[in-house]
Order: structure tokens, then sequence, then C-alpha cells
């Protein structure tokens, strides 16, 4: 259940991030509108580029909560089967047994066709 909640935490962090990169954006677009100068519209694009970083720290931030909140809460569980046996999915060794009489070993001979 721990990590169903995680997931569920990384993918509102996720949609969060993308909020405020949207805002980031779109703050950037009104300022460079208002801008006059290529300084202007420079300084507003770094400080869209900033906070898009921080937004993603932001982001990297929360699911670190998140992991400390499920590890708080009793670590990370493994998938236990319910029924294993030892060895099963291991090949078994090769067995030389003689070979079925009525199916021949070698190829037909080179006349002959299939139909």
């Amino acid at each position: 259940m721990q990590g169903a909640k995680e997931k569920v935490g990384d993918a509102a962090s996720s949609a969060k991030e993308k909020v405020r990169e949207f805002k980031a954006k779109a703050e950037e677009k009104a300022e460079k509108a208002a801008a006059v100068t290529k300084g202007q519209k420079a300084a507003a694009h770094e400080r869209a580029k900033a906070k898009e970083a921080a937004a993603e720290m932001e982001k990297h931030q929360e699911k670190a909560e998140h992991r400390a909140q499920r590890e708080a809460a009793g670590g990370h569980v493994t998938h236990v089967p319910l029924s294993h046996v030892p060895g099963a999915h291991r090949q078994h060794p090769f067995s030389a047994a003689p070979p079925d009489p009525r199916y021949p070993a070698a190829a037909p001979p080179a006349g002959e066709k299939f139909f």
C-alpha cells in the first residue's frame, strides 16, 4: 500500500512541477512583452529558467519526502511468491536418450520433396 501511496504522491509532485513550469513560462512571456531592451528580455528568460529549475528541485524534494515516509512506515516490501519450489525455474541437465525410431535422425534423401 505504501508503494501505491508513494506513486500517487510522485505523480502529484510531477503535476505540480508542470503547473509551476507553465506559470514561469507565462510570466516570462508577459515580462518579455513588457521589456524594452534585449537585456530586459534576457533577464526575463533567466528568471523563467531559474523558476523552472526551482520547480524541478521542489519536485525532487517532495519525492525524497515520499521515500522517507515509506521507509518510516516500514520499509520496502518485495513481492513474495505464494508457492516457490527451489530450482523449479532452472533448466534440467541434458539426457542423451536413444532416438525414436519413428522419426528419422537424418534429412530425407535429396531427390525427394515434401508435398
